[in-house]
């Protein structure tokens, strides 16, 4: 089934090569796969294709790394733009569209890094999934003209990490990210040095459970709110001193474990 898949992604993908494709790579498992069947396609055809990553301060620099370590692997060269989303007006007030101001001027820069470079698509790795959360950022897809292969192509994050295992990507069992932003209530202010803790907080916790597992500090003011699947929860508990020692340090106040375990877009309320 996978192989058919990804059949009909390339299939799909040929009708834009003669123009150029531009992807918008983050290095999660979606964007990867389709990095790699490009690469596969470059090879192939020889088209004109770039990938560009976004260094952001709501991302980890263990993120970024990643992510051009798999582009260079397969032999993918990566423009990385630096965007600082705390710059665009009213972001840092959290507000419930903050996905759409983001996405909004990211696509921007995106497509202006596109015309430069004589690349006339515009790719990106919204699955069909995506279609069935709550992400106002999916509005800009439709707006500026993005191409989104799985989504037109109805293809779900299962089979998106079915192919990233047929293609021996990392990235299949690789635990799904999300911009650091979503750990705080909508609403609540943002600055930099929140975003910093936070993910030094989140560092903490990996540091004590099994590799691959999803781990999110939600923060509530001076509360914070450990997530991670139920079967990593005894985990925690196990590490709970050091934990909230280390949390305490970082400057939270109370340490506490969400007995619901993850859910993704936990926030979204």
């Amino acid at each position: 089934m996978s192989d058919k898949i990804k059949s009909q992604l390339k299939n799909y993908l040929r009708s834009f090569t003669s123009g150029g494709i531009a992807l918008a790579y983050s290095g999660g498992a979606d964007s990867s796969v389709l990095l790699a069947i490009l690469a596969e396609m470059k090879t192939a055809l020889n088209f004109n294709f770039r990938a560009i990553i976004i260094d952001s301060i709501l991302q980890t620099n263990a993120e970024i790394g990643d992510a051009l370590k798999r582009a260079e692997n397969l032999g993918v060269e990566v423009h990385v733009e630096p965007f600082d989303q705390l710059a665009i007006k009213g972001f840092e007030k959290n507000p419930k569209d903050r996905c759409y101001m983001c996405k909004k001027e990211l696509f921007a820069r995106i497509f202006a890094f596109a015309k430069q470079n004589n690349l006339a698509a515009v790719v990106d790795g919204t699955n069909a999934d995506d279609m069935q959360a709550y992400r106002p950022g999916l509005r800009v897809l439709k707006e500026s003209g993005v191409i989104s292969p799985f989504m037109e192509l109805k293809i779900t994050k299962t089979q998106v990490r079915a192919l990233a295992t047929l293609m021996n990507l990392d990235v299949a069992k690789k635990p799904p990210e999300s911009c650091l932003a979503t750990r705080f209530p909508y609403g609540d202010k943002i600055t930099a040095k929140d975003l910093e803790r936070v993910a030094a907080g989140e560092d903490i916790l990996r540091a004590v459970l099994p590799a691959n597992t999803t781990a999110r500090l939600r923060v509530h003011g001076q509360i914070v709110r450990i997530e991670v699947p139920c079967h990593a929860v005894a985990h925690i508990i196990e590490h709970r001193k050091q934990i909230a020692e280390s949390l305490k340090s970082l400057g939270y106040t109370y340490i506490t474990l969400d007995l619901e375990g993850f859910r993704s877009g936990s926030l979204d309320i």
